[in-house]
């Protein structure tokens, strides 16, 4: 179970996230569980998705979420998935320009815009256990994009704790659970 090279779709990332929660379950059950996760089993986190998202259903998953436009899914595994979404982040127009194939997402140059790499898996904690993992990479096409990013920075540092502390904690202790 070795984590994506992320570093293979977005290397020298402006910004990033960062969540790792430990299970005492197998890994097949814990990304099993992280995959059965709904926006709506995390209050703050999933109410923030769906005023950037409109039009996104409280019931749907966040892996169904990342499958789907404005995201697209650029590798899925056996415990693991990347999605990407490219645009001008940090504006309330919701500028997310749909990606024709993942290659189009390592390919991205329009002027002013920005690259978000997701990405999730499942690894060995030791001891009997396994973690999911939650990554984050941001990239900027330009000087415009650093400022747009800029931006947005403090509004991403007050909801990305919510990752860990709502979905990866629904997820963990679903697979705990059985």
């Amino acid at each position: 179970m070795a984590s994506p090279d992320l570093d293979a779709w977005l290397p020298e990332p402006a910004s990033g996230t960062f969540h790792r929660r430990a299970a005492r379950a197998d890994p097949d059950v814990l990304w099993e569980a992280a995959g059965s996760v709904r926006l709506s089993e995390s209050r703050v986190l999933g109410r923030v998705v769906r005023w950037r998202i409109p039009g996104t259903p409280p019931e749907i998953t966040y892996r169904e979420l990342l499958a789907r436009e404005p995201f697209t899914l650029l590798e899925a595994g056996e415990r693991h998935s990347l999605s990407a979404i490219v645009g001008r982040i940090w504006t309330l127009r919701r500028d997310y320009p749909p990606l024709p194939d993942a290659g189009a997402f390592r390919h991205w140059q329009e002027p002013g815009t920005a690259r978000v790499l997701f990405a999730h898996w499942v690894e060995p904690a030791g001891g009997g256990r396994s973690a999911l993992v939650s990554a984050t990479r941001v990239g900027v096409v330009d000087r415009q994009a650093r400022l747009g990013l800029r931006l947005v920075r403090p509004l991403i540092a007050t909801f990305e704790p919510l990752i860990g502390s709502e979905a990866l904690s629904v997820a963990v202790s679903r697979a705990e659970r059985g």
